[in-house]
């Protein structure tokens, strides 16, 4: 039973979800004002673009045997996955959120890509950071500086992103994906754009 709670905890919490869900918070918090077939053409944008195309990448990719599994178990086979996902961001960025329209969710794709451009380099040394934490404390970050920036009280959702942060890097530990450095590292380098990033447009 245990078993089964943190394998589903990876897949519910999965990174490619973390993105939309950072456009989600935005539009669900922001005080400007934004037409809906603005923000549903957006988040329908988001949705193609980080998870239903990456999906499809990835049975393209199994059926090439270029990966054997969604685990992406070794640093080998996380390098077109990761390559084709900076494709994508800087696809949303150029797209979708460029500078002049949303600049808070154009930095955030921004951190987003700086993360992934960290996962992908750390690949090709043989290292291997945890793409879950890094997507879900890049996310988590973005709620602090979103908190802040629109001057919001957002406490009980950061307390349950705690929570999930947790869950998350249990479930990676239980299952025996990663180490306790994996996950230092891919939490790492998922705050650490957003936090450099603040300046730009906190």
């Amino acid at each position: 039973m245990k078993n089964h709670i943190l394998k589903s905890i990876s897949y519910i919490f999965h990174p490619l979800i973390m993105p939309l869900l950072g456009v989600v918070f935005y539009f669900s918090k922001t005080p400007r004002f934004i037409p809906d077939i603005i923000i549903k053409a957006k988040l329908f944008s988001v949705f193609i673009l980080t998870i239903i195309l990456p999906i499809l990448m990835y049975f393209l990719l199994k059926t090439i045997k270029k990966i054997d599994s969604i685990h992406l178990k070794s640093t080998q086979e996380r390098v077109v996955p990761l390559a084709v996902n900076i494709f994508i961001i800087a696809l949303i960025i150029t797209r979708i959120f460029p500078h002049n329209e949303v600049i808070e969710l154009y930095y955030f794709f921004v951190g987003i890509l700086c993360s992934t451009i960290a996962c992908l380099f750390l690949a090709f040394l043989k290292v291997k950071a945890s793409i879950h934490m890094l997507a879900a404390c890049g996310f988590f970050m973005f709620i602090v500086a979103l908190s802040v920036h629109f001057k919001i009280n957002v406490n009980g959702t950061l307390a349950i992103m705690m929570i999930i942060l947790g869950a998350i890097a249990t479930s990676r530990l239980h299952l025996e994906a990663h180490t306790n450095a994996e996950l230092v590292i891919g939490s790492f380098i998922g705050l650490f754009p957003q936090l450099i990033l603040l300046k730009f447009w906190l």
